[in-house]
């Protein structure tokens, strides 16, 4: 019977020692044969990690590559070139690859030739005889005479035939006119300009550093094309002679959405513009107001507008420029002056209408009723979504640009197109300076207000630094001017040779720079010196 026990359980444990047997035979198996597995893994990601791991090393390596060779090519390009020569180059390089395509190279190939490729305008669209029609009103009061620099001393040494031109506008040459809706069209965005608050060009500016400033000795516009018809025909009614193109730069016109609504813009907009008074046989005279602004309300589709105004700032105490010759020729001497110019506007009497009106079985009707007055139309109300747009003109070129200014000619606006157009110095400005301007103007009604003589005490202190036409000062903020040179001496230090520069006050820091920026950022970072001296 043990016998049999055994014979029985000899088959039971034979099974159980041979599963043992295949469990561990089965691990001592997988044991090596996971671990080929693993390294049949590692080796299958080893080709994607070295990839992965090459990518940036390349990338860094290209990069070290590309500035190596743009390095030879500033050297080779300096050698060969010079240091103005390699700047004018790059200021055509706006992709700073060293190499200029025909883009690049179109406004130099312009200024040598003397050919403009024609322009791309917009296609004049007809007007629809039968379309709403808009009445526009121009006010305008003549500028101030007395508020002139001239005019304190009489204008004494200014002929009587240079303002003969001023003295004789006392008002808009064109009091009322009627325009088509459809007119307006010139003022709708572009298809890619849809959004509020985006700023796009009507009339863009064409000055750059190789056009330089227009002529000077020039009566009469040129025909305008595009988008400056309606700004001519509109400016037209102030005076006959408007140029829709500045000779100097801000150049153009900007507009802005301010608003939409489901059939509806309203639309800001800013244009740069000057008048020619003068006609022969009397020298040129030209009339420069600061900007006209504006808005329009007009449909998706121009065919109705809703609202419109155009007019000159006059909220400073002075807002005309002012530049006449002392001969026929681009050379001849040249006067400027400033003045106030308390009124110059355009109106829409209201709401564009219908040019005729249909009853229910389309026969045209009187657009007087019965009593003789005219219909009254009933428009509904739009419900707009706001949204504020500040208007600044666009950058007009290349930030650097070379001035040719004479102790007569300099202004303000010399700087504006220069160093304030600097990147560098516009960070420095930003980062340690309160930078503002003032009229010399303003400056006096300050010092001349009893009501506050603190106020009058500061602008005193710096009347006493002006010299004309510009000066450029640092002050603390208890007014006390620390630094200043003035806008002449400032061009003058900047268009010598950087040979002469050793003796001069201010000197050209090292580098690739233009010298009107090296020269002003040089006199900012002074007047920081001289501050310090204060502050202690």
């Amino acid at each position: 019977m043990a016998a049999d026990v055994r014979k029985r359980g000899s088959p039971e444990k034979a099974a159980v020692a041979s599963e043992a047997e295949h469990v561990e035979g089965t691990s001592r198996d997988e044991g090596p044969r996971s671990q080929g597995s693993a390294r049949a893994r590692f080796c299958g990601l080893l080709p994607k990690l070295l990839v992965i791991a090459a990518v940036p090393i390349a990338a860094f390596a290209f990069r070290y590559y590309q500035n190596g060779q743009l390095l030879k090519r500033h050297e080779s390009g300096l050698r060969t070139l010079g240091t103005e020569g390699l700047f004018l180059f790059s200021s055509l390089d706006t992709d700073h690859d060293f190499y200029l395509s025909p883009e690049e190279f179109k406004p130099i190939a312009e200024k040598l030739t003397g050919i403009s490729p024609p322009g791309e305008y917009e296609e004049e669209v007809p007007q629809d005889p039968n379309g709403e029609t808009l009445t526009v009103e121009a006010r305008m009061q003549p500028l101030l005479l007395e508020t002139m620099t001239k005019s304190k001393d009489g204008f004494l040494g200014v002929t009587h035939s240079s303002l003969s031109g001023l003295r004789a506008w006392k008002g808009p040459a064109v009091p009322s006119s009627v325009f088509f809706a459809s007119q307006f069209r010139a003022f709708l965005p572009p298809k890619n300009k849809l959004e509020v608050g985006d700023p796009w060009w009507m009339v863009a500016s064409e000055l750059n550093i190789f056009t330089g400033y227009l002529p000077n000795n020039r009566y009469h516009p040129p025909t305008p094309r595009g988008r400056e018809v309606i700004i001519h025909s509109l400016l037209s009614m102030f005076h006959p002679r408007p140029f829709v193109k500045t000779r100097f730069a801000p150049q153009g016109a900007v507009a802005c959405i301010r608003a939409i609504s489901d059939f509806y813009y309203d639309i800001t907009f800013r244009i740069h513009a000057e008048f020619q008074l003068n006609d022969v046989p009397d020298f040129p005279f030209w009339f420069t107001p600061g900007q006209f602004t504006g808005n329009i309300v007009l449909s998706r589709d121009a065919s109705h507008v809703r609202e419109f105004r155009l007019y000159v700032p006059n909220n400073r105490s002075l807002n005309v420029d002012m530049e006449w010759l002392y001969g026929a020729s681009e050379s001849s001497n040249m006067e400027v002056d400033i003045g106030y110019l308390p009124q110059m506007e355009l109106q829409a009497m209201g709401p564009s209408v219908p040019s005729f009106i249909e009853d229910e079985e389309g026969n045209i009707i009187d657009s007087r009723g019965a009593g003789g007055d005219p219909v009254q139309f009933v428009f509904e109300e739009i419900h707009w979504r706001w949204r504020t747009c500040p208007l600044q003109m666009p950058s007009v070129g290349p930030r650097w640009r070379r001035s040719w200014c004479t102790p007569f000619s300099c202004s303000g606006r010399t700087l504006r197109e220069t160093v304030l157009e600097s990147s560098p110095v516009l960070a420095l400005l930003n980062q340690s300076f309160v930078s503002s301007w003032s009229l010399v103007k303003e400056l006096e009604d300050l010092q001349a207000d009893v009501s506050n003589s603190a106020l009058g005490h500061i602008a005193g202190l710096h009347l006493e630094k002006y010299n004309f036409p510009v000066e450029m000062m640092v002050a603390l903020p208890n007014g006390t001017v620390i630094h200043h040179i003035n806008a002449n001496y400032f061009l003058d230090q900047t268009a010598m040779k950087p040979e002469e520069e050793d003796s001069t006050m201010f000197s050209f820091t090292g580098g690739f720079e233009d010298p009107s920026t090296a020269t002003y950022i040089r006199f900012l970072q002074e007047g920081l010196e001289k501050a310090k001296e204060h502050l202690l």
